[in-house]
């Protein structure tokens, strides 16, 4: 048993090679950030910080139009991933954290402590889901469900930076 990994993955029992061979599952477990037993969301936050880092250099329009590209993928690839690994919303997908992250970080100036401040806001917002975020996680179903709730924690995660920084 490998205790970093999990043996097979959601009720399909896909192997971690095959989601790293299928390119819709490679993305949407965040380019393998997601296959970790433990913490996946926050592994699949992680890796958005690269995708981050390098938007941050562009300017706001195209990290805003990348952002609106994340998302728009995300619903239909969270939903065939989902649909491949017979689960709605495992949590191995973490492409909606990438996505909420980027939006979590929306305008705001780049710099460590925004990025540290800004990554800590949205992990505890998808983690604890106040409402209205639990409320799309419990009511909106299939690749927009899965996503809603992070853009949702994207969203007042990017308020609460404006605000502070």
């Amino acid at each position: 048993m490998n205790i970093l990994f999990r043996d097979h993955y959601g009720n399909s029992q896909l192997s971690t090679r095959q989601i790293l061979q299928d390119p819709e599952l490679f993305l949407a477990f965040g380019f393998g950030a997601g296959l970790f037993r433990f913490m996946p969301g926050t592994f699949g936050t992680a890796a958005a910080i690269p995708l981050y880092w390098g938007l941050a250099q562009t300017g706001n329009v195209v990290y805003l139009v990348a952002t609106l590209a994340a998302i728009a993928l995300g619903v239909r690839l969270c939903d065939r991933a989902a649909a491949k690994l017979q689960v709605h919303d495992f949590g191995g997908i973490v492409w909606d954290e990438i996505a909420g992250f980027l939006v979590t970080m929306l305008g705001v100036a780049l710099s460590w402590q925004s990025l540290l401040v800004g990554f800590v806001l949205f992990r505890l917002l998808d983690i604890l889901k106040p409402w209205p975020i639990k409320w799309l996680d419990r009511n909106v179903d299939g690749g927009l469900g899965i996503m809603l709730d992070d853009i949702a924690a994207g969203a007042i995660a990017c308020l609460i930076l404006h605000y502070w920084f």
